[in-house]
């Protein structure tokens, strides 16, 4: 069986548990996808001046920079590339209207291969 051709994106993958990022990165990359991970927000924010990306998936909560803060410097940067931000917090979150318009979805924790991917 032949998959229905997809695009390749470029993709930054931002958490800090190191389990979590090779998993995602794994399956992103089995899917064709160029993955570079971060495992912080500062990382993230040198990975972004040092190369372009088609998305960036972020982990909620991370030691030293939580991934709303990232997500508002992110889109002062580069105000339309799109933001995912997965989390076990996800219902918190959207109710307390925390992340100011700058994630573009929510994706819960734990999350399905097809969720991600949808």
């Amino acid at each position: 069986m032949k998959l229905p051709e997809q695009p390749v994106y470029k993709i930054m993958l931002v958490d800090d548990e190191p389990t979590v990022r090779a998993s995602i990165r794994m399956v992103l990359a089995h899917l064709g996808h160029d993955v570079q991970t971060a495992d912080s927000g500062l990382t993230a924010l040198v990975l972004l001046e040092t190369g372009r990306f088609n998305l960036v998936i972020t982990d909620y909560f991370m030691p030293g920079m939580k991934g709303d803060e990232l997500a508002a410097l992110i889109k002062l940067r580069q105000p339309g590339l799109p933001i995912i931000m997965a989390t076990a917090y996800a219902s918190e979150l959207k109710a307390d209207g925390k992340l100011g318009g700058n994630v573009d979805h929510l994706l819960t924790k734990p999350f399905s291969i097809t969720e991600l991917c949808s």
